[in-house]
């Protein structure tokens, strides 16, 4: 059986102070520009901005 092949593809988001990251999954079709979120960073304890990497 052949993979599904759909928009949906598997990104990292990389915290713009510190080096943690979420993995998060993107419609390619609807989203194309890298995607920044607010998210809450467990090493500083308070939430800063996220920013998709490769």
């Amino acid at each position: 059986m052949a993979g599904k092949k759909g928009n949906r593809i598997v990104i990292k988001l990389k915290s713009t102070e510190s080096g943690h990251t979420y993995t998060t999954e993107k419609n390619r079709r609807n989203d194309t520009a890298r995607l920044e979120l607010r998210r809450y960073d467990p090493l500083l304890r308070r939430h800063v901005l996220y920013r998709e990497t490769k």
